[in-house]
């Protein structure tokens, strides 16, 4: 493991010394592990929008399942009113 010197305002380091105490750990140890913490929670992030980016896209309507059983209309059938002709 590495050593690493960090500047922060005191009020910040203090609040970590509280929290790294509570939990009974040294300073050094309590905030390598909320890195590897934040690290892990980013990854899972990138992992899960890679997984949903990857997946195909919704069907289109007219390939959606629809519960009553009937196809979906498609685009042109809505849009053919003589009105618009």
């Amino acid at each position: 493991m590495a050593n690493v010197t960090i500047t922060a305002e005191e009020e910040i380091l203090q609040r970590a010394r509280v929290e790294a105490a509570r939990r009974n750990q040294s300073l050094s140890r309590f905030l390598g592990e909320l890195l590897k913490e934040k690290f892990a929670q980013e990854d899972e992030y990138e992992r899960a929008m890679n997984a949903f980016l990857s997946r195909p896209p919704w069907p289109l309507p007219e390939e959606a399942p629809r519960a009553d059983g009937r196809r979906w209309p498609r685009r042109e059938e809505l849009y053919d009113r003589k009105c618009l002709k």
